[in-house]
Formats: structure tokens, sequence, C-alpha cells
């Protein structure tokens, strides 16, 4: 069954109402939609079927009214011969045909009524299709928003980047053993000859450094 069961029901509904009590609001859009496109369909088929109707009672008046021309065109045939019954029998005829033409009419009257009716109802229904529609849309939007939010904190907060953070501390933890290991090598170990000759040429290096700023310094004071 669906969720509505007539274009009245279509028209009042308050579709914030059925999305905020639908376990899936993104589903019931789609069938609030589907559903609405059908009853547009059918109301437009009525309407097609009752425009058929209305061009073939139209032809029908018409070839009534050529009828009762006709008739009329009898009697006074007879009347012009004298033959007052005969003129009176086609009155008569032309009166039947008078009638019809009328109960046609009155009919093409009704589906006007019924016409106008189905065109405002369908006016009403493209209109909440509009709408259901501009819904359908902002609930994607809020979907794809959620998921593209919820992949943002999946990434930096989510379990697997746990994990891989996880791994760089084992990795950084491995490294400072690494180094840990090499530099405990040289505990101990007494420096080779070429290791102290390049300490004293390192020192006389700083000392020369230090004399020329001392030299640099007296000769701005004095």
């Amino acid at each position: 069954m669906g969720i509505f069961s007539r274009t009245r029901d279509i028209v009042a509904a308050n579709f914030a109402d059925l999305l905020d009590k639908a376990e899936d609001p993104a589903k019931m859009i789609r069938m609030i939609i589907l559903e609405m496109e059908e009853t547009l369909v059918e109301v437009r088929a009525s309407a097609a079927r009752t425009i058929a109707d209305q061009k073939e009672m139209r032809r029908h008046i018409a070839k009534l009214d050529q009828l009762q021309a006709n008739w009329t065109e009898k009697a006074e045939l007879a009347l012009s011969k004298d033959r007052e019954d005969l003129a009176k029998a086609a009155l008569m005829e032309r009166q039947k045909a008078a009638d019809m033409a009328e109960q046609l009419k009155a009919e093409v009257q009704v589906l006007d009524d019924g016409l106008r009716a189905s065109e405002e109802d369908i006016a009403k229904l493209q209109g909440r299709l509009r709408e259901a529609r501009n819904k359908q849309s902002t609930i994607q939007t809020r979907l794809e928003s959620a998921n593209n939010r919820y992949r943002l904190r999946d990434a930096y907060a989510g379990p697997k980047t746990q994990e891989a953070f996880s791994r760089f501390g084992e990795l950084e933890r491995r490294a400072d053993e690494a180094e840990g290991r090499a530099e405990a090598m040289g505990l101990g170990v007494s420096k080779s000859l070429e290791d102290e000759i390049a300490e004293l040429r390192q020192s006389d290096r700083v000392d020369a450094d230090l004399a020329a700023l001392k030299a640099r310094l007296n000769k701005s004071e004095g």
C-alpha cells in the first residue's frame, strides 16, 4: 500500500513530519517522489481521457445540430406541400435531436468542470513534487557531508590511523635503540693519535680566533 491514498493526501502531506518519523529519510523521500510521480501520471491520463470524451461529444453535438437543421428543412418542405402531419413529425424528430444535443452539452460542461479540477490537481502535484525533490537534494547533500566528516575523522582519529602512529612509535624506538648501541660502542675507547692531533689543531684555531677578537677590541678602545 502506498504512502498516500489520493491526490488530496499528497497536497496536504507534511513532508517534514513524515521524514522525521522515518527510520531511513532518504528511502522515504524516494518513495514519496515515486508515488507522487505515479499519481501525476494517473491524473494526466485521466485528464487526457476527459479531453478525448469532450471531443467526441462535441462531434456528436455538431452532428445533432446538423440533424436539427435537416429536420427543419424537411418540416418546411412538408408544410409547403400541405402535409402538416409530416411537418409535425419532422419537428418532433428535430426536438429529439435538440434534446440529445442539450444532454450532451450538459455532460460536456460536467467534463469541463472535472478538467479544470484536474488542471488544479496537476499544478498542485507538480508543486509538491518540486518541493519533495528539493528536500531529496537537501537530504542527499546532508548525507554526503556527514559521510565526508566521518571519513575525515576516521582519517585522523580512526583505529587505522592510531595503529599507523603506533607503528611509527615502534620504529622511532628502534631507531633510538640503534643509535644508543652505536654511541655505546664508543664509550671507554681511547683516542687515536690522529684524533688527539685534530683536537690540538681545533684548539689552536679557537685560540687564534680569540686573540684576533681581543686585538680588535683593544684597538677600538684605544
